[in-house]
């Protein structure tokens, strides 16, 4: 696979040019109470993400038990973090709860849950960039990362405005965009939804940044929160491309790029990005237990139904 490929060779640059084996040693010395924590950060954000999964496709008709969804949400993780392209969980997420409303409710409730967390985390970045802007003396963001921003948050609002426009079309294109104009209607503005939505989402976010932030400090580099609003989404974004293994490399270089601005090394940030990435990894493990719950169960015997039994039973022999 070419996203594999790139993962290695970027991995490989920043090995070779950032002093790889001082940022193992990092990661080797790593506090394991730190570790602990962001563990659990993650396991929170894992069980809050099928909640808020469970709350959006309720909005769309569809039931999920909360065991299922959290279930089905590790599945998904652990899918999305061992195979390139990072949506392939997601879709069999989708696959698999397309029996009560259908597969295009149920790809609706998948992809809507997955944007919220996206645009809450662009939401924090906006609001960390707007601090540091308005309270000089702290951070010092230069020119590049305020570029880097404004880039990012500018491609957000052009999505927005390009599924807002597109309901305008004519075709299939067009009610496309009209249906998930009324879905993102009915799963987030609404006002039963609403409250759920914006406190679901911020505390995934919120467990998220602090997951990478107890990863850095595990490695030796601690974080004031400003930091961790600005710096850590920028770093957790390069995820979402496609182009590597679930942001292998793109991540561990942000953060080496990153790190500098506040007095750490970039072997530091390369370390608490390994931390986290192995971290985030052993987090999904649980969806292999559901894997194989999955797959034990489809080779199970099935029983055989009262309308399967014979009619009439044979009669016994005489003594």
């Amino acid at each position: 696979m070419i996203q594999i490929g790139v993962a290695l060779g970027v991995m490989t640059l920043l090995w070779v040019g950032l002093d790889g084996a001082q940022a193992l040693r990092l990661l080797a010395q790593a506090d394991p109470r730190w570790l602990a924590l962001a563990m659990l950060a993650l396991t929170a954000q894992t069980v809050l993400s099928a909640l808020r999964w469970r709350i959006t496709a309720r909005q769309l008709g569809q039931t999920i038990p909360m065991g299922r969804a959290v279930g089905e949400y590790y599945l998904a993780q652990v899918v999305n973090q061992s195979l390139p392209g990072g949506v392939l969980g997601d879709a069999g997420r989708a696959v698999r709860a397309r029996h009560q409303a259908g597969l295009k409710r149920a790809g609706a409730a998948v992809a809507i849950e997955r944007l919220a967390g996206q645009v809450t985390l662009f939401l924090t970045l906006a609001c960390g960039a707007l601090i540091v802007t308005l309270m000089p003396g702290g951070l010092v963001l230069p020119a590049w990362v305020m570029g880097l921003i404004g880039a990012a948050l500018a491609c957000g609002v052009a999505m927005a405005l390009a599924v807002g426009g597109a309901g305008r079309l004519s075709g299939r294109a067009g009610r496309a965009a009209r249906d998930l104009r009324a879905a993102l209607r009915v799963t987030l503005l609404n006002r039963r939804a609403l409250p759920a939505q914006i406190g679901l989402n911020l505390a995934i976010t919120a467990a998220n940044l602090a997951a990478f932030a107890f990863c850095a400090r595990a490695t030796g580099t601690e974080m004031a929160p400003v930091a961790v609003a600005v710096l850590v989404p920028l770093i957790l974004l390069t995820m979402i491309l496609p182009v590597t293994v679930s942001g292998w490399g793109l991540r561990e270089g942000a953060a080496a790029g990153l790190f500098p601005l506040i007095g750490a090394s970039a072997q530091a940030g390369m370390a608490a990005s390994l931390a986290f990435g192995l971290i985030f990894l052993a987090s999904t493990l649980p969806g292999l237990l559901v894997l194989l719950m999955d797959r034990r169960a489809r080779h199970l015997p099935t029983r055989m139904s009262p309308q399967h039994l014979p009619s009439t039973l044979p009669a016994q022999a005489d003594p």
